[in-house]
């Protein structure tokens, strides 16, 4: 019989904005990390020489992100040199695919106590880093993602090294060689363009998408008017001596008026002539913000928490990860979450509430029709439109959301899962304790 795997405490900084002078943008991602770390041990009186492993997840492993940053971090945090250290990409979901990880770890016997976690600074690392041209800052909309290019896609739409941002022409390396283009000579697209062919396919309009956007901010904004971020918030103190404890990215008067006069942000003249049908509806409005950020969870064995007298919050039940087109990309969600329903024997209609990450609105739109999920149990404290999507961290973050929600309402069961890029998706089903 494999042993429960239990979370017991999750943490996060606050979001700060992924550009040049957001509030974390000063901040090492190594120190970024190390402080949410050092956090998680200290609160829970845990010696960090008793953790086995610690599981990252970052997606643009180069410059201040490389060589292994989770590594860094926990030495930067003060963790004995005997604690190793693993850092992972599967994309936006690298950090839940991190607890993923861990809890299977713990379920087999491997792990005792073990940490997953995630780090991004956008600021200091831009998108488009790891293939050795990153997106400037200046060219995304006020720092507002026309988004993400993550996903091993490059930062231009893979015709002739056409930018998303500002339609010039750079060349810069290609990850996909031979085989790929032979699969797919037609060229994948980056993110925002499969969210506009999903938009085509589902029948979304530019209403609909920025209604909900829209009520992602009014929802975050309320649940910390509230304080319901409190608990899972870390304060980052500055080199200045300045503290950031709130989230940057929540926009309070965001308005459907304000949002309609944003420009569709990833419309070219090739990308018309190649999807003529299309009507761009995508904007930084309706995206998810490029976001400074790291996030971690501390998970262990029942037996363990016991032992040490820690209180469990919440146990893993049931995981999913599933493949899927990599045209359309964000549409994993959907399968995923119809598979971990299978392997759970639970129905949507058991679910308390379900963090599906908003990577544009497109995403749990689609996901809500194909589910005939409940909107009000969807993203109940907003989502990543909001709260931002700093990408090596969102995993771990929707974990403590969704985890402090279903304390504060007295939920059960709960689902996260998260597209992403090159077509798959992550999901897993929490149980209160």
């Amino acid at each position: 019989m494999s042993n429960e795997a239990v979370i017991v405490d999750v943490v996060r900084t606050a979001s700060g904005r992924g550009k040049p002078g957001g509030a974390l943008s000063g901040v090492h991602p190594a120190d970024l990390l190390a402080g949410v770390l050092s956090e998680l041990v200290t609160r829970n009186g845990l010696d960090p020489a008793l953790v086995d492993d610690v599981i990252g997840g970052c997606v643009s492993q180069v410059g201040e992100q490389g060589y292994n940053v989770t590594r860094t971090a926990l030495l930067s945090a003060g963790f004995p040199d005997s604690v190793p250290g693993a850092t992972i990409d599967r994309q936006c979901g690298s950090s839940q695919q991190a607890a993923t990880f861990a809890a299977q770890g713990v379920m087999a016997g491997s792990y005792d106590i073990v940490i997953a976690c995630g780090v991004e600074s956008m600021s200091r690392v831009p998108l488009g880093s790891s293939l050795g041209t990153a997106q400037s800052p200046q060219n995304q909309q006020g720092g507002q993602s026309p988004q993400n290019q993550q996903g091993g896609q490059s930062p231009q739409n893979q015709q002739g090294g056409q930018s998303h941002q500002n339609q010039q022409s750079v060349q810069i390396p290609n990850p996909h060689g031979t085989l790929m283009r032979d699969r797919y000579p037609d060229g994948l697209v980056n993110q925002g363009v499969s969210a506009e062919l999903m938009n085509q396919k589902w029948k979304l309009g530019r209403g609909e998408l920025d209604a909900f956007a829209a009520r992602s901010h009014r929802l975050a904004a309320a649940a910390a008017e509230r304080g319901d971020f409190d608990g899972e918030l870390r304060p980052t103190t500055l080199r200045d001596g300045r503290v950031v404890a709130a989230d940057e990215t929540i926009r309070p008067g965001t308005t459907l008026d304000s949002l309609a006069a944003l420009p569709p942000a990833f419309r070219t003249d090739a990308l018309a002539a190649r999807f003529p049908k299309l009507d761009w509806h995508i904007t930084a409005g309706n995206s998810s913000p490029l976001t400074d950020g790291a996030s971690a969870a501390l998970i262990m064995s029942a037996k363990r928490a016991a032992q040490l007298g820690l209180n469990p919050r919440a146990r893993f039940h049931s995981f999913a990860v599933t493949g899927s087109d990599p045209l359309l990309m964000l549409t994993g969600v959907i399968p995923a979450t119809r598979r971990i329903l299978e392997r759970s024997g639970l129905s949507i209609d058991d679910l308390d509430a379900y963090e599906v990450n908003e990577a544009f609105a497109t995403v749990p739109l689609v996901w809500l029709r194909e589910l005939g999920a409940d909107p009000a149990l969807l993203n109940p404290r907003g989502g990543a439109i909001a709260l931002g999507h700093a990408l090596g961290s969102s995993g771990t973050r929707l974990l403590g959301t969704l985890l402090n929600h279903l304390e504060l309402t007295g939920g059960r069961w709960g689902l996260q899962t998260m597209c992403e890029g090159g077509g798959m998706a992550n999901a897993a089903i929490i149980e209160r304790l």
